[in-house]
């Protein structure tokens, strides 16, 4: 199984809404990034990734799962464009600010602190951990 991270702005789309899915869960279209697409792409069913609120609280605050494999975006008539659908597993039990994570030592090479604008991202084994842990899961 990989980890990802899935960022999203909560008032365009917010946990809320994702859990609202159900199990049928949601497209996670919009992606207009090449590598946040690749990354879509190697996703396989049941990855699980970090539901971040971006923007606006700045925080993980639940755990998603793969649900669809990468398939075209229903938003676009471009091709070159493919999402996933991922369905809400779990909320946190405390969000996980993006401040914390930052002053976390053992997170420095986590993609969140690196590179902050990638929309959808890999979460490594160890980084996955931490994060359930501080999150009280």
């Amino acid at each position: 199984m990989q980890y990802w991270l899935f960022k999203s702005e909560p008032d365009t789309w917010s946990w809320d809404q994702q859990v609202a899915k159900g199990e049928a869960g949601e497209e996670w279209n919009g992606v207009r990034n090449y590598q946040a697409r690749n990354n879509m792409r190697a996703m396989k069913i049941g990855d699980r990734g970090f539901f971040y609120h971006s923007n606006i609280g700045k925080a993980v605050v639940g755990v998603v799962e793969v649900c669809a494999l990468s398939h075209p975006d229903s938003t676009t008539d471009d091709p070159r464009w493919d999402c996933v659908d991922i369905k809400a597993v779990e909320p946190l039990n405390r969000h996980v600010t993006l401040d914390e994570i930052k002053a976390d030592p053992r997170l420095a090479e986590m993609v969140l602190v690196k590179n902050s604008r990638l929309s959808v991202q890999p979460v490594s084994d160890a980084e996955w951990e931490i994060i359930r842990a501080l999150g009280g899961l």
